[in-house]
């Protein structure tokens, strides 16, 4: 298989969406979002759509919504304890018209860069159960099919294998094994790279797992892998 050609390796869910409002594939979610809007009746409290270039060389995947971010303001890591690191990064190099993302009405623009998360609701405690990633998988293998990304920047294990799975490995002839995830790791995948980062969530920024300095460079070798790809087509 030749490695430009993307529209042939992924599933033709053709008539499928990239986002659905009124999802209710996963009973658990949408009662907790049921439960959350009772309590906070001003929160979003719906499926997060991408936000972004809808033409995008860089996707951000994620892993899902936070409880007072993106669940509140409807916008992907906007409101998140890391909404700051992540659009501050993108920013710098190039990818964002303003340094934060404040609201879902603010006057910011992504430039070759969309932001998605691998599950659109919130789950309970941030944790999303393999059957709710999986129920999911189809909203990411449409926005693959459709965007054809020149890279993806997964944030996190969850993220990183949410893409193996809707990319033609078997096609390619890889297996998943063969991309193992690391911060900073790197993965050719057909037409695609796959770049890794550890989750830039204050738990991990509190703990040490990563940094600041650790996440602008998995953002920059991101760009670097962009930029390559540019020159090349």
């Amino acid at each position: 298989m030749k490695a430009n050609s993307l529209s042939t390796s992924v599933s033709l869910e053709t008539a499928q969406t990239v986002y659905d409002p009124n999802c209710q594939r996963c009973p658990r979610l949408a009662g907790f979002l049921k439960e959350v809007k009772a309590k906070h009746p001003s929160y979003f409290c719906k499926p997060v759509p991408p936000f972004g270039d809808n033409h995008a060389g860089l996707l951000v995947l994620g892993l899902a919504p936070g409880l007072h971010g993106a669940n509140a303001t409807g916008r992907p890591f906007t409101g998140d304890a890391c909404s700051d690191l992540l659009y501050g990064s993108l920013h710098h190099h190039g990818f964002g018209s303003e340094l934060r993302s404040l609201t879902a009405d603010d006057d910011l623009v992504m430039h070759n860069c969309r932001i998605t998360n691998a599950v659109k609701c919130l789950p309970p405690q941030n944790k999303p159960t393999p059957a709710e990633v999986r129920n999911c998988l189809t909203y990411l293998r449409q926005e693959v099919f459709q965007l054809k990304p020149k890279v993806i920047l997964c944030l996190g294990a969850i993220a990183h294998n949410a893409a193996l799975r809707v990319l033609p490995l078997v096609q390619l002839g890889l297996r998943p094994t063969q991309l193992t995830f690391g911060h900073a790791a790197r993965h050719r995948v057909g037409a695609i790279w796959l770049v890794d980062s550890y989750h830039p969530s204050r738990y991990n920024l509190n703990t040490g797992r990563i940094t600041e300095a650790m996440f602008l460079q998995a953002v920059g070798l991101a760009k670097s892998l962009l930029d390559e790809q540019v020159k090349e087509a």
